[in-house]
């Protein structure tokens, strides 16, 4: 496992570079990944604004905030993700935020697509779903993981799929709403819930 996280991390990117790869690539027409579709290139161009207001907008929990300052042992936080995936437009922005408090994680991306053998060590349910953070220690092993979203909307898309059988627009709209009114927190608490 640990070969596989350290091969990964070769490839990773920080934040700020990962926003300019989806921004130039949506410029280019394209989305991130080894398939192309106007679909996913439509959900990158939404995910784009919605990264660009929470970027504004999201606030750190103060108690989520001092948990992170009071970080002893250098982390590495290394999510696998891709532009088009609505979860991680929530989601990497709330932990940029958190990582931006301690100096002890050090936060890095590497795209799903591009790091089969690392994704396929993390599957929910059999599924390649994303994001996907993994807490790893200074010599990169690995602690904990989490994702690909939250209880309050995993359970929220469990329901919607038991009542309808799929996962449509309109349980895409829901989930958007619910990550909107959560502002975050529930991620954030998880997070660090799983470093204290």
């Amino acid at each position: 496992m640990k070969s596989i996280i350290q091969s990964a991390l070769q490839n990773s990117c920080s934040y700020n570079e990962y926003r300019t790869l989806v921004s130039n690539l949506i410029s280019e027409g394209k989305s991130t990944g080894y398939v192309q579709s106007a679909d996913l290139l439509h959900y990158s161009e939404l995910n784009e604004v919605r990264i660009k207001r929470l970027e504004k907008t999201l606030k750190l929990d103060l108690e989520v905030e001092k948990a992170l300052q009071n970080l002893k042992s250098k982390q590495t936080w290394l999510v696998i993700s891709e532009g088009w995936c609505g979860d991680a437009a929530q989601i990497l922005p709330i932990i940029k935020l958190m990582a931006e408090v301690s100096e002890n994680i050090d936060f890095k991306i590497v795209l799903r697509d591009e790091n089969e053998v690392l994704m396929n060590q993390f599957l929910t349910n059999g599924a390649k779903s994303i994001p996907k953070l993994l807490l790893l220690d200074e010599a990169f092993h690995l602690i904990n993981h989490w994702g690909p979203r939250p209880e309050g909307a995993k359970n929220l898309i469990i329901e919607y799929k038991a009542k309808h059988g799929i996962v449509d627009e309109a349980a895409k709209i829901a989930l958007q709403k619910w990550y909107l009114d959560d502002k975050g927190i529930s991620t954030m608490k998880e997070i660090v819930g799983m470093i204290s």
